[in-house]
């Protein structure tokens, strides 16, 4: 089913979405790898603050390339989200309410998913010059230090994502799989 979503993503949005939906989102998103995610848990770990509030958010495991003249931000594709797993569960537990990615995310993660009534989407790898043609702003707001690891604000106009992992627990990669082995 195709889904047509403005953020923030509340928990009414993602009771609704259903894993295998198609989403476009519109609205702001942010951008986080690695280097972002590390930093944010010691900032917790030392009882600061964040950059950016999680709690009806989501977060792009994205690094962008170079924005060309006259665009605001470069190829734009995901990066594989279980090098974030060992940080989301806490982000979620904090309120973030979606994650974009590609790949499969380990239990802890899937778990912590349905506890917070949260959504996991994947983007399509190696389409990162077609997704960002939906992204109309981009700014760096916070760890600027980080370059491409910097997290960033982006404005996304009809943002196309797939619904991997529901706030059920659903999770299309194992149901796909099994669906593919009935045939």
């Amino acid at each position: 089913m195709d889904r047509y979503i403005q953020t923030p993503l509340t928990k009414e949005v993602t009771k609704d979405l259903k894993a295998g939906d198609y989403v476009y989102i519109s609205g702001t998103i942010y951008t986080a790898r690695d280097a972002a995610h590390k930093r944010m848990q010691e900032a917790l770990d030392r009882g600061e603050s964040l950059p950016i509030e999680m709690k009806d958010n989501i977060i792009y495991y994205m690094g962008p390339s170079p924005a060309r003249e006259g665009r605001p931000i470069g190829s734009a594709g995901p990066t594989t989200a279980s090098r974030m797993d060992k940080y989301a569960p806490r982000l979620l537990d904090l309120g973030l309410k979606g994650m974009i990615g590609k790949g499969k995310r380990s239990q802890a993660v899937l778990d912590a998913i349905v506890r917070n009534g949260a959504v996991y989407f994947a983007a399509v790898g190696g389409a990162g010059a077609l997704l960002s043609k939906a992204i109309t702003a981009s700014e760096v707001v916070a760890y600027d230090d980080l370059g491409t690891e910097a997290i960033r604000k982006l404005t996304v106009e009809n943002f196309p994502v797939i619904v991997v992992c529901d706030a059920e627990g659903n999770n299309l990669y194992e149901t796909a799989i099994l669906e593919y082995a009935e045939k």
